[in-house]
C-alpha cells in the first residue's frame, strides 16, 4: 500500500470536486491537519471516515486503497486484491499486539517481583517504605494482567477445534477460561462444544 500515492490521489480528487482541505475536513468532522497528513502520505484515513470520504470524492474504497481510478471491468479483481491486503494488514496488526503483550510480561513481571521482594526485605527496618514497595509491585502486576487480557481479547480471533468457527468471545469468557498460552477452554458460539480454542490472527 503506497500511502504517498494514495495521498496524492485524495488531493487530486478533492480538487476535482472543488473542495478545499478545510471544507473537506468540515464535512468529515475532522481537522484540516488530518486531511493534510493524508495528502502528504504521512498517514491513512481512519476506517470510520473512509465510506464518507469516498462518497464525497466520488470514488470507491478499492480506488482509494489503490490510489488511482479503476476501470469498471477490473473492479472485482481489484476488490479481491484489496481484501487480501486488508487481511495481511489485520494479521500484522494482531501479531504486533500479541508481541506487545509478551513484552509487557517479560519486562514488567520481573520488576514487580523485585519490588515485592524488596518491600518484604526492608519492611522490618522501614515499614512504610516496605508497604509502598509491595503495594506498587502488586498493583503493577494487576494492571499488567488486565492490560494483557484486554490485548489478548482484542487481537485476532479464537478458533473452535470442533467446527473451525473463528469468533471474538466476550471479555468475561476470556477472563474466566482456563488457558494454556493463548489457547483458552471456551464454549463455541456456533456448535456449542467446549474445547481449547487456539488464537487465530485473521478470520
Amino acid at each position: 500500500m503506497d500511502q504517498e500515492k494514495i495521498g496524492k490521489f485524495i488531493a487530486a480528487c478533492r480538487k476535482e470536486k472543488g473542495l478545499t482541505q478545510a471544507v473537506l475536513a468540515e464535512k468529515l468532522g475532522i481537522t484540516n491537519r488530518a486531511v493534510s497528513k493524508w495528502e502528504t502520505g504521512r498517514c491513512m484515513p481512519e476506517l470510520s471516515v473512509m465510506p464518507e470520504l469516498c462518497e464525497l470524492l466520488g470514488i470507491s474504497v478499492s480506488e482509494l486503497f489503490k490510489g488511482e481510478r479503476i476501470a469498471a471491468e477490473k473492479i472485482e479483481e481489484s476488490s479481491n486484491e484489496l481484501l487480501l491486503e486488508l487481511r495481511k494488514l489485520e494479521e500484522t496488526s494482531n501479531k504486533k499486539l500479541l508481541s506487545f503483550e509478551r513484552f509487557l510480561i517479560f519486562l514488567f513481571i520481573p520488576v514487580c517481583v523485585l519490588l515485592i521482594i524488596s518491600g518484604a526485605l526492608i519492611m522490618s527496618a522501614m515499614l512504610p517504605l516496605g508497604i509502598i514497595f509491595m503495594a506498587s509491585g502488586f498493583a503493577t502486576i494487576i494492571i499488567c494482567a488486565v492490560l494483557g487480557l484486554k490485548i489478548e481479547h482484542d487481537a485476532g480471533y479464537y478458533e473452535c477445534p470442533n467446527c473451525g468457527e473463528r469468533y471474538v468471545p466476550t471479555m468475561k469468557a476470556v477472563v474466566m477460561a482456563p488457558h494454556i498460552g493463548t489457547s483458552r477452554k471456551m464454549k463455541c458460539p456456533k456448535c456449542g462444544q467446549k474445547g481449547y480454542h487456539k488464537k487465530a490472527m485473521v478470520k
